[in-house]
Formats: C-alpha cells, sequence, structure tokens
C-alpha cells in the first residue's frame, strides 16, 4: 500500500491545493473525519471548519466553508463553497466579522436570523484559529 494519496481542495473561484498527503482531517457535516492511503472509499457533505493534512511530517492548515469530499483509495478530493490557506485570510476581516456575528447573537432582536448569525460567527473563529497557525 501506497503511502501518500493525492490531495485536491477547489472553490468555485480557485484551484487552492494539489498536493500529496500522508493523513487529512476534513470537517465532514456530523463530524471531523481522519483519512490514511487506502481508505474506504465515501462521499459526504462537509461542514465549516478546519482541513488539516500532513506530508513529510508538516502540518497544512486550511480553513473551509461548506462543501463535499469524495475519499478514494488514493485520492482525497474537496469541493468547496469557500477555502482559505492560512496566509490568504485577512485577519482584520475576519475579527469584525467575528464582533459582528457575537453582536447579532446577544441583540434579543427577534428579525435576527440566529442560525446565519451562528454559521458566521463559526466561519469568523475558524479563519481566525487557521490564520493563527500560520501554514
Amino acid at each position: 500500500m501506497a503511502d501518500t494519496f493525492q490531495v485536491e481542495i477547489v472553490t468555485p473561484e480557485k484551484l487552492v491545493v494539489r498536493d500529496v498527503a500522508e493523513e487529512i482531517e476534513i470537517p465532514a457535516k456530523n463530524g471531523y473525519i481522519g483519512v490514511l492511503p487506502g481508505h474506504a472509499p465515501l462521499i459526504t457533505e462537509l461542514a465549516v471548519g478546519e482541513i488539516t493534512y500532513r506530508n513529510h511530517g508538516y502540518a497544512h492548515h486550511i480553513a473551509l466553508a461548506w462543501g463535499f469530499a469524495e475519499v478514494l483509495p488514493d485520492k482525497v478530493t474537496i469541493l468547496a463553497e469557500n477555502a482559505e490557506r492560512a496566509g490568504e485570510i485577512d485577519v482584520k476581516r475576519a475579527q469584525e466579522a467575528k464582533e459582528r456575528a457575537e453582536q447579532r447573537l446577544k441583540s434579543g432582536n427577534t428579525e435576527t436570523d440566529y442560525e446565519r448569525a451562528q454559521n458566521a460567527l463559526e466561519r469568523a473563529e475558524t479563519r481566525l484559529r487557521v490564520a493563527s497557525k500560520g501554514s
């Protein structure tokens, strides 16, 4: 069995990652999934979260917002609504988005879309966490 597999992460705008990995952890809809070479085939819906993959012992971090993943024994393909490497994240903008979402959640306004505000908060927190890892 091979020691690595191909990883591709694609958004509608661009190819974010084309690399090889020894392992990857992806935020599936019902929790994180770890994938190693030779993994059984599956397709899963993705949530907001952090993708971490390793190659040559080095960890790479990507902020992800929704999508789908196809896992094959020799390749993982992620089709994401949005995905950003740590260096691409505008930390000031993410911090402002976090603050806006927190204010909406605390407002008590009956017209606030709480699910949307919670999603915005989760996405901003993920972006900030990934940016702090710097890779």
